[in-house]
């Protein structure tokens, strides 16, 4: 190696700008471990407590996913889900409901309303929560 490839400058690889998730989680608790989990997997991540707060948003913050809980204050995760599809420009964004409902009617609804997933907290662990948002963004 000669001299001019010691003080050579290493060419920059570009980076993907990281996929942005929105996680409306009314449980502290919770969000704070799933935020945690998501940013260390790579993703930035805007948390919102309430089905009114995620509606203003996911508007300004135009996540490429939104993972929703269903039973939260103020407007419900279906209710949230509903205008967030009849809204232009959140209408094509991936929504994973995430909820501890886990009746076959509740399923039925978010599919009929526009949810890509549905999962059950007592059924799934973290690991893949973040395997499902990574299915849906297409990530290896």
């Amino acid at each position: 190696m000669d001299q001019d490839d010691k003080t050579a400058s290493p060419i920059p690889i570009p980076r993907e700008k990281p996929k942005k998730i929105l996680l409306v989680e009314d449980d502290d608790n919770l969000a704070k471990v799933y935020q945690t989990r998501l940013e260390t997997e790579g993703f930035a991540v805007e948390r919102e407590a309430n089905g009114e707060d995620a509606l203003a948003s996911a508007v300004k913050y135009k996540p490429d996913l939104i993972l929703l809980d269903v039973m939260m204050p103020k407007i419900s995760g279906f209710e949230v889900l509903d205008i967030l599809r009849d809204t232009p420009e959140t209408g094509r964004s991936k929504i994973i409901m995430l909820t501890a409902r886990g009746q076959e009617g509740d399923q039925a609804r978010a599919k009929a309303l526009g949810a890509d997933d549905y999962l059950v907290k007592s059924q799934v662990v973290i690991a893949d929560v973040v395997a499902r948002i990574k299915h849906h963004l297409s990530i290896k």
